[in-house]
Formats: structure tokens, C-alpha cells, sequence
């Protein structure tokens, strides 16, 4: 990838990322651009521009940037503790915002409209995640809450954990999903265990589970639809 050489000071006003936003709105300008308005400034004989293409370039894109830790971004030559700081925060700020608009009163027809609010949020996890959609008696998305967070390649969740925050938010339904870091979401054994003793879990209790979901890496698999439920 082309280097910006040039220093932000020496471009013409109405080239420099953060005017041209001002001027044209956020949508005119590249990521990298974007990018560079939060890191704000570059280093010695680098632009902020030039340093957004570096860390691009680096992770390969803006989602495996979006993926990298505070810490590892931070040992990157001009970006430091503060930078990787604001970064990580943009970066959550955009995945929470993303969430909300996609599951506020949303609702759930199909297994394609509960990934569509998971997808984001959990394909490229480094650790196996259980999260739950709990959703009312229109099938409308109530909130979507973290069960558990496991170790590299295993989570261990209850029936009790899963439900409790259904109970508590008075859910007549719910979908649960977690995500295979291998990015292979073919079920294993104890996926299709835990997808059995939370379907009777929800009958007992009068929640039903509509589905389980497994997400990998741009793939998926329905529990219902492979006849688990």
C-alpha cells in the first residue's frame, strides 16, 4: 500500500480528513481516513494518514484491526497507550451502537434475523462466548445479554445461567448462541448435549428456546433446523 509522505499541515485545507468531514459529513471519507482523525496525529516523518495505512495494512483491514488488543496496537511505532486506548473505544462504541439499532424491538422470524444481529458481534471472537436474544411474546427482541466468556476453545454454562436473566426480564422466549473460535460452526457432542438440557430447561421453566446457534467464521448452524429442538 502507497505511504503518505506528506505531512497533514502541508495538504490544502479542504484535503485534510478532519475539514473535509466537517464539510461533506463522515460518509465522504475512506477508513483509512476516519481512522486517521481519531489517532489525530502521526509520527517523525509519518502523517496520521500515513500511520491509519500502516495499522490497515498491519491487521489486514479495519476488522482485524477492530480485533487487535489495546496492547498490540499499542507497541506500534506512534500509536502508544493513548491512541490504542481511543481506538478500542471507537471500535466498541461502533460494534454497541450496531447491536442496538439491529436488535431494538427487532423481531425474530427466522434464524437469519437473530445472526444478523450476532454475526458482528461474534464471528471473530478469540474465546467461546454464550450470548442469549431474550425476546417478548411477539418474538421481539427484549435485549441480548453475555452468558459466559470460556477459555481458547470451551465454555461451560448452566440451564441456571442462561435463564436467569430471561426470568428477570419476564422473556417468553429466547435464542441462545456461542461461537467455535476454530471458525468451524459444525456441532460437536457437548454442543448437542447442552442444546437438549436447555430445550427441557425452558419447558419446566415456560421460556421456550427457539433456537441454539453456532457461529464460526462467516458460517452458522441452527440447532432446530439440524433437528436438535
Amino acid at each position: 500500500m502507497e505511504q503518505y509522505s506528506v505531512m497533514m499541515r502541508e495538504l490544502p485545507t479542504e484535503e485534510r480528513p478532519r475539514e473535509r468531514l466537517w464539510l461533506y459529513g463522515p460518509q465522504s471519507l475512506s477508513v483509512t481516513e476516519l481512522l486517521a482523525i481519531i489517532l489525530r496525529v502521526g509520527v517523525t516523518g509519518c502523517s496520521a494518514v500515513g500511520l491509519a495505512q500502516q495499522l490497515l495494512s498491519k491487521y489486514g483491514g479495519v476488522r482485524g484491526l477492530a480485533n487487535a488488543s489495546s496492547h498490540e496496537m499499542a507497541s506500534h511505532k506512534g500509536v502508544g497507550q493513548t491512541k490504542a486506548i481511543q481506538i478500542a473505544a471507537c471500535v466498541e462504541l461502533g460494534k454497541r451502537m450496531a447491536a442496538y439499532a439491529l436488535e431494538t424491538r427487532c423481531a425474530i422470524n427466522s434464524p437469519e434475523d437473530a445472526i444478523q444481529i450476532l454475526m458482528p458481534d461474534m464471528r471473530d471472537l478469540q474465546k467461546e462466548v454464550v450470548k442469549s436474544l431474550l425476546l417478548d411474546t411477539r418474538v421481539r427482541v427484549i435485549r441480548m445479554v453475555t452468558v459466559s466468556v470460556g477459555s481458547l476453545d470451551m465454555s461451560v454454562v448452566h440451564p441456571r445461567e442462561v435463564f436467569k436473566d430471561a426470568l428477570q426480564s419476564s422473556a417468553s422466549s429466547l435464542i441462545v448462541a456461542h461461537n467455535h473460535p476454530s471458525g468451524d460452526p459444525t456441532p460437536s457432542a457437548e454442543d448437542i448435549k447442552i442444546t437438549t438440557r436447555l430445550g427441557e430447561a425452558g419447558k419446566v421453566l415456560g421460556i421456550d428456546l427457539m433456537d441454539h446457534l453456532i457461529i464460526g467464521a462467516d458460517r452458522w448452524t441452527s440447532m432446530k433446523r439440524q433437528g436438535y429442538l
